[in-house]
């Protein structure tokens, strides 16, 4: 859809926020700085209200200016979890984005169970609340609270469809449903590993054979035989699909790789999902939440190369290894989420501290459970430690570099008078164990 004239000053602003943003993000010399986010955020919101101004609210819009927003809010979200101002409702918006594509998949692929569900409607409502609580206060403007409600709503939808899905399940069938759907994911997580699967592959193919015997004429009956519950069609499917992945295996296992067309497609998911695997173990040393903006981007980029869901080679045909570079794709998004989920409320330029009291606090926990004797020079490391974070305070307050007040003080402070405190208790046992041996001599 072509962008009418009286949106193009519109849309050339908000390029020129997005480019903002992108330098704003490539910069690794010095950390994030919450006033410059809040500026480009403030500009954003300007051309957002702009736009509104403009158009017709009861038309649907879906031109370029909205896919540049959406992108603008992308990373926007990204930068206040950068800062740590995690509960604040800009912040929201890549995890509502990420759960929307979750949701999408999931809804697509039909392997999903009332706990995915209850999961992921618990998330929505912790978003949900940080948005109301951001609109009744007034603490942002209008037209971002009714934007992620719209988003929040557009997720519930989708969960309330895939809860009637479920909902037509008959009671009978509700454990063999279950299983299959354990089956179907242990399926899809074999197909997306490399090397021989042989001998991992056999007894689930073993387990589904025998539940695909339980059926009399194609039918699961109910106890005793004498009925036949309704929704045999969803648990047909499954069987069908997870029969479907354990023929691609065996067809990997003989060509030892997926078809040539989607290689590079296969290679690039693959050096995603064990780079975001990385962050996953290492992310509170070495994420910077913007970091994340160039895996979603290339997430998307490959899922809008599917064509009905699937992947398509030059000539139209379906190559082999559709499950494998599905599994993949799906995988990513959930390590992404997890990762949005994970965020501390700690701005970057305070994470180091956080994280060196994070260890200090570890390792004081592990010394006091294993008991002493101890004497004050096993304790000097740890003093000195909290010294040197204690000396970076000024009236109480970690200064930024650049005077500003970084967010997530409470949390670091909160941290290390819990290390104060353990310390004092070890010189209190220490203390006691030196008046022990005073009363036996």
């Amino acid at each position: 859809m072509s962008v009418p004239q009286e949106e193009l000053p519109i849309l050339e602003a908000v390029i020129h926020i997005r480019n903002r943003l992108t330098a704003l993000k490539k910069d690794r010399g010095d950390y994030v700085k919450a006033h410059d986010v809040l500026s480009l955020y403030q500009a954003v919101v300007k051309q957002v209200t702009r736009l509104n101004d403009v158009r017709d609210e009861q038309t649907p819009h879906k031109n370029r200016v909205d896919t540049t927003l959406a992108d603008v809010f992308n990373l926007m979200s990204l930068f206040f979890l950068t800062i740590g101002k995690t509960r604040e409702c800009p912040a929201t918006y890549c995890q509502i984005a990420t759960i929307r594509q979750l949701l999408d998949h999931m809804n697509e692929s039909a392997v999903y169970n009332e706990i995915d569900l209850t999961t992921f409607q618990r998330r929505l409502e912790e978003l949900r609340d940080i948005v109301r609580r951001d609109a009744e206060s007034g603490l942002h403007p209008e037209a971002m609270t009714k934007l992620l409600e719209r988003q929040l709503n557009e997720c519930d939808a989708i969960l309330n469809s895939m809860e009637e899905s479920l909902s037509v399940l008959s009671v009978e069938l509700v454990p063999l449903h279950e299983k299959l759907i354990q089956l179907r994911r242990q399926f899809a997580t074999l197909a997306g590993k490399e090397g021989p699967a042989k001998a991992e592959l056999k007894p689930l193919q073993e387990e589904l054979r025998k539940i695909d015997a339980k059926r009399v004429d194609g039918k699961f009956l109910g106890p005793g035989g004498s009925s036949v519950p309704t929704s045999q069609a969803v648990l047909s499917s499954l069987i069908e699909e997870c029969f479907e992945i354990s023929q691609e295996i065996r067809a990997r296992e003989v060509s030892k790789h997926v078809a040539s067309s989607l290689k590079p497609i296969y290679d690039r998911l693959s050096e995603m999902r064990a780079e975001l695997e990385n962050l996953v173990l290492t992310h509170r040393w070495s994420l910077r939440e913007t970091d994340l903006w160039n895996y979603s981007l290339s997430l998307r980029e490959i899922d809008k190369m599917r064509v009905d869901g699937k992947f398509i080679d030059a000539e139209g045909n379906l190559p082999t290894g559709q499950y494998v570079l599905l599994y993949l794709l799906r995988r990513c998004y959930g390590l992404i989420y997890q990762l949005l989920s994970s965020s501390e409320p700690v701005s970057e330029e305070l994470m180091p501290i956080a994280n060196k009291l994070s260890t200090v606090k570890k390792c004081l926990n592990e010394v006091l459970k294993y008991g002493g004797p101890f004497s004050p020079r096993d304790l000097y490391p740890y003093q000195l430690a909290l010294h040197q974070i204690d000396s970076l305070q000024k009236d109480g307050k970690f200064i930024g570099s650049d005077g500003s007040i970084p967010e997530g003080q409470g949390v670091v402070i909160a941290h290390l008078n819990e290390c104060h405190e353990l310390v004092g208790m070890l010189k209190e046992s220490m203390e006691e164990g030196e008046d022990e041996e005073d009363n036996s001599d």
